[in-house]
């Protein structure tokens, strides 16, 4: 069978979920038995998200291969339970400099470069290259941004002539929109979906179908002057109402048959989606449950997109323990000022957990928070800076030296080398460019036999996503051992610490890795499921 490819674009304004979009047609598509691949298309100039603040784009999502990727496809990932690769994620930059690269070695003959054919050639190589190394029999493609940004269009010049070179049989548009709703009217409005596939139409691409989001009900009517003004078959405009979970969206999407539909434009016979998982998983998530305090204690607090995987993991592990996640963000610098307000909504979680992050902002408030876990026995979960930070509150407990630290923290350079239980791992250099230099992708783990962490994965040898600059000093270990510190998990090649627990503490566990990127809404991470199960008992 030929790749068939689906091209899934955003109308009216960004953030409608376009990623949950593609995701949940992935979903449908993959429990039908294909083999599928996502590839998100981002118009901005930087190479990767890698640099980026998470205020600016959330949080950097990490592949395999180290790959620093967007947002989205951590929704990819987990609606399609599929391991993707850097060939998932393609943005202006990288195209850009391929092109100017190649530029510059004279691969072009002497010739003008310009945005088409040489730009959009090279964006519809990056799609096809993707489709065959993956061996996908489906390929979907979001396309970041809205129609109508100036940085798109090279994108959907692309995806045009994408349609005329491999035919309608082989390509799909879906186009997703907003029906923005009227206060004063007391209506939803479908003008602007009509204008933004118009700008498509205009620029040549004629969507098979047509998602339309709202927060309001989508009566018929809407479908039909959709349909009508838009030259879209109303069987092919899908309502997409806002729900309470993001993973009743593909059950919402069957209720509308969108996989018989595409099956029907791409010819790829009588289909029928296994989806029995997927509706136990919603069946949970709407049951009425308990409810569970978790106390996330980060430098971003309220910004969800941040730290969504780990938000999404602790979510997945609540409800496969029959608990909603009542997540409490504490600002730990109002721990540093001793505000009471904070500090009481820490003391009133069940568990705590301090997330990955860079720089010195609210660090010394982590370590209380740290610390109060520590001695209280709340169940804890570090990931990645929040294992250096349950590393740095234990040794200062245990050495009575409250000068120990991380060397990233000490940026003035004051301190002894010594001091520093978290150091620059040896192939580093803090003058390196920040781009793609620190220890990225998956790397392997030795489990100890008889540690918390064994039992958690009954496992011997794991492999795990990082994202980091910064390891556990080999200097300490054997100081930290004898006072209860265990290192439950090294990387067998390097001798990196990779996890540690606290040996006198129910459950205190830090991993160096980013365990949030592996866990899966039908799957919850081992650690997750541990830790909350530790916050439940």
């Amino acid at each position: 069978m030929n790749t068939k490819f689906i091209f899934v674009t955003g109308g009216v304004c960004s953030s409608l979920g376009k990623g949950i979009a593609t995701s949940s047609i992935g979903a449908l598509l993959k429990a039908s038995g294909f083999k599928v691949f996502i590839q998100k298309l981002d118009p901005y100039l930087n190479v990767d998200p890698g640099t980026m603040s998470p205020f600016q784009h959330g949080e950097v999502f990490v592949l395999d291969d180290g790959g620093e990727t967007d947002l989205d496809l951590g929704h990819y990932e987990r609606f399609i339970d599929t391991h993707l690769s850097k060939l998932s994620s393609v943005t202006t930059g990288k195209i850009y400099r391929k092109v100017l690269d190649e530029e510059r070695e004279g691969k072009f003959l002497g010739k003008t470069i310009q945005i088409i054919p040489h730009i959009t050639d090279e964006i519809k190589n990056s799609i096809k290259k993707a489709a065959k190394a993956s061996g996908c029999d489906i390929m979907m493609c979001e396309i970041g941004g809205t129609v109508g940004d100036i940085e798109g269009l090279p994108y959907l010049e692309a995806i045009r002539q994408m349609r005329n070179e491999l035919g309608a049989e082989n390509t799909l548009f879906v186009h997703l929109t907003l029906l923005p709703y009227l206060g004063g009217s007391k209506e939803l409005k479908t003008k602007p979906t009509q204008a933004s596939v118009r700008e498509l139409r205009a620029i040549g691409i004629q969507p098979d179908f047509i998602i339309a989001r709202a927060d309001r009900s989508i009566r018929k009517e809407h479908l039909k002057k959709i349909s009508l003004f838009c030259d879209v078959p109303e069987t092919h405009v899908i309502p997409a109402q806002t729900v309470s979970s993001i993973y009743e969206v593909p059950l919402n999407y069957e209720d509308y048959n969108v996989s018989k539909l595409v099956a029907e434009k791409l010819n790829l016979g009588r289909i029928k989606p296994e989806m029995k998982e997927w509706k136990a998983l919603v069946e949970k998530i709407k049951a009425t449950r308990p409810k569970l305090k978790i106390a996330l204690a980060g430098k971003y607090t309220g910004l969800d997109d941040a730290y969504l995987s780990v938000v999404e993991s602790l979510k997945i592990a609540c409800y496969h323990a029959n608990r909603e996640l009542d997540l409490i963000w504490v600002d730990t610098e109002k721990l540093e000022e001793n505000d009471k307000e904070t500090w009481d909504e820490l003391k009133s979680a069940k568990g705590i957990l301090i997330p990955g992050g860079f720089g010195s902002r609210g660090i010394e408030g982590k370590i209380l928070a740290a610390r109060y876990a520590r001695e209280n026995k709340v169940p804890y979960l570090g990931l990645c800076l929040g294992m250096q930070i349950m590393t740095i509150e234990f040794a200062r407990n245990v050495l009575k030296d409250e000068t120990i630290t991380s060397e990233e923290f000490d940026e003035e350079k004051k301190l002894n080398p010594d001091k520093y239980v978290i150091h620059f791992m040896p192939d580093q250099n803090e003058h390196r460019a920040k781009g793609g230099t620190l220890r990225l992708g998956l790397y392997d783990c030795a489990i100890k036999k008889g540690t918390l962490t064994h039992k958690l994965y009954k496992q011997d040898l794991i492999q795990e996503r990082h994202r980091h600059r910064y390891e556990f000093n080999n200097a300490y270990k054997e100081l930290l051992e004898n006072a209860g510190m265990v290192f439950s998990g090294t990387n067998p090649k390097s001798d990196l610490v990779e996890i540690s627990e606290n040996s006198n503490h129910p459950f205190m566990i830090g991993s160096q890795f980013h365990p949030e990127f592996l866990s899966r809404p039908l799957k919850p991470h081992p650690l997750f499921k541990g830790f909350i199960d530790a916050a439940i008992s």
